[in-house]
């Protein structure tokens, strides 16, 4: 990914930019993810909270218990409701990002995927990626797990 990225909502009325490389491509099958995308699994950039940048708009959010019963702020436009990222309480300074919200998604590439316990038995990657049956035992590198 290019070391500077912009996105947005669907109506617009959000905008954001991303700063640096992203410490991962995450592709997550939990019961949430599959609620939030209305699709078989969601995906997350995993980045460092500082590489968040809102240029334009104002984000709502909620809280709710992640499948591992942890706390995840989930923030999102007010306007369309379109989700931006998620904010994991437990690690400490990380952003998880809503790939699909990027002008620009030909250059993700997922690097991992989590919670594959609950993994669709149809679906398949074309692609070697790291595999968690929850969450990585261990938070992204330059992270602190709560």
């Amino acid at each position: 990914m290019a070391e500077e990225r912009e996105g947005g909502c669907q109506c617009g009325f959000v905008r954001y930019r991303l700063e640096g490389e992203p410490l991962a491509v995450a592709v997550c099958h939990c019961v949430e993810c599959q609620r939030q995308s209305g699709s078989a699994f969601g995906m997350s950039i995993v980045v460092r909270k500082e590489a968040f940048r809102l240029l334009h708009g104002t984000l709502k959010t909620f809280t709710r218990a992640g499948e591992s019963g942890r706390a995840v702020a989930c923030a999102f436009c007010p306007e369309c409701g379109v989700r931006i990222y998620h904010e994991p309480r437990w690690l400490d300074g990380i952003f998880t990002v809503k790939p699909g919200t990027l002008d620009d998604t030909s250059c993700l590439r997922p690097t991992m995927e989590v919670w594959t316990k609950r993994k669709h038995p149809w679906l398949e990657f074309r692609c070697d990626l790291l595999s968690f049956e929850s969450n990585p035992p261990q938070p992204p590198a330059g992270t602190r797990a709560k």
